[in-house]
Protein backbone atom coordinates (compact mmCIF):
# COMPACT_ATOMS: atom_id res chain seq x y z
CA UNK A 1 0.00 0.00 0.00
CA UNK A 2 1.44 3.28 -1.01
CA UNK A 3 2.07 5.73 1.41
CA UNK A 4 0.09 8.94 2.05
CA UNK A 5 1.83 12.53 1.28
CA UNK A 6 0.33 15.49 2.74
CA UNK A 7 1.43 19.17 2.40
CA UNK A 8 0.50 21.67 5.17
CA UNK A 9 1.88 24.55 7.21
CA UNK A 10 3.97 24.37 10.58
CA UNK A 11 2.22 25.38 13.08
CA UNK A 12 4.16 24.67 16.27
CA UNK A 13 7.69 23.39 17.04
CA UNK A 14 8.08 23.91 20.81
CA UNK A 15 8.12 20.14 20.87
CA UNK A 16 11.64 18.08 20.97
CA UNK A 17 11.85 16.27 17.40
CA UNK A 18 8.32 16.95 16.55
CA UNK A 19 6.40 19.60 14.47
CA UNK A 20 3.20 20.17 14.59
CA UNK A 21 1.33 20.52 10.79
CA UNK A 22 -1.94 22.05 10.01
CA UNK A 23 -3.07 20.61 6.38
CA UNK A 24 -6.37 22.37 5.29
CA UNK A 25 -8.53 20.84 2.57
CA UNK A 26 -11.44 22.56 0.63
CA UNK A 27 -14.83 19.81 0.25
CA UNK A 28 -18.27 20.86 -0.84
CA UNK A 29 -21.22 20.93 1.76
CA UNK A 30 -23.67 18.18 0.92
CA UNK A 31 -26.29 20.12 1.16
CA UNK A 32 -25.61 23.47 0.46
CA UNK A 33 -22.94 23.14 -1.99
CA UNK A 34 -20.73 25.92 -0.93
CA UNK A 35 -17.38 24.95 -0.74
CA UNK A 36 -15.69 25.50 2.90
CA UNK A 37 -12.21 25.04 4.25
CA UNK A 38 -11.64 21.96 6.70
CA UNK A 39 -8.54 21.16 8.77
CA UNK A 40 -6.55 18.70 10.83
CA UNK A 41 -3.25 19.00 12.31
CA UNK A 42 -0.29 15.96 12.59
CA UNK A 43 2.23 15.36 15.25
CA UNK A 44 5.02 14.88 12.44
CA UNK A 45 9.06 14.03 13.54
CA UNK A 46 11.44 15.99 12.84
CA UNK A 47 15.07 14.44 13.74
CA UNK A 48 17.15 17.89 13.55
CA UNK A 49 14.79 20.20 14.25
CA UNK A 50 14.96 22.43 11.16
CA UNK A 51 11.45 23.12 10.13
CA UNK A 52 9.88 26.09 11.82
CA UNK A 53 6.60 28.27 12.32
CA UNK A 54 5.65 28.84 8.92
CA UNK A 55 6.99 26.82 6.42
CA UNK A 56 5.25 24.92 4.42
CA UNK A 57 6.24 21.17 5.00
CA UNK A 58 5.47 17.80 2.85
CA UNK A 59 4.78 14.86 5.31
CA UNK A 60 4.66 11.34 4.77
CA UNK A 61 2.99 8.30 6.52
CA UNK A 62 5.33 6.06 8.49
CA UNK A 63 5.32 3.33 10.96
CA UNK A 64 4.15 4.89 14.90
CA UNK A 65 7.19 6.91 16.45
CA UNK A 66 4.87 7.56 19.39
CA UNK A 67 1.40 7.57 20.64
CA UNK A 68 0.28 10.85 18.25
CA UNK A 69 3.10 10.32 15.57
CA UNK A 70 2.87 8.67 12.64
CA UNK A 71 4.18 10.98 10.27
CA UNK A 72 7.97 12.58 9.26
CA UNK A 73 8.68 15.45 7.35
CA UNK A 74 10.03 14.70 4.17
CA UNK A 75 11.05 17.99 2.70
CA UNK A 76 10.41 22.14 2.48
CA UNK A 77 8.02 22.97 0.07
CA UNK A 78 8.15 26.99 0.96
CA UNK A 79 10.19 28.56 3.64
CA UNK A 80 8.10 30.51 5.63
CA UNK A 81 8.22 31.66 9.23
CA UNK A 82 8.39 35.01 11.37
CA UNK A 83 10.64 37.64 9.68
CA UNK A 84 12.66 40.50 11.33
CA UNK A 85 11.85 43.76 9.16
CA UNK A 86 14.21 46.33 9.76
CA UNK A 87 13.33 49.58 10.56
CA UNK A 88 14.73 52.57 9.00
CA UNK A 89 13.83 55.24 11.20
CA UNK A 90 15.70 58.76 11.25
CA UNK A 91 15.42 59.88 14.83
CA UNK A 92 16.34 63.82 15.09
CA UNK A 93 17.36 64.56 18.44
CA UNK A 94 15.64 66.89 20.01
CA UNK A 95 17.62 69.81 21.80
CA UNK A 96 16.65 73.33 23.20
Amino acid sequence: MPKRILVGTVSSDKTDKTVTVLVERKVKHPLYGKIIRRSKKYHAHDEQNEYTVGDVVRIEETRPISKTKTWIVKDRVVAGGVQAVEADLDVAAAGN
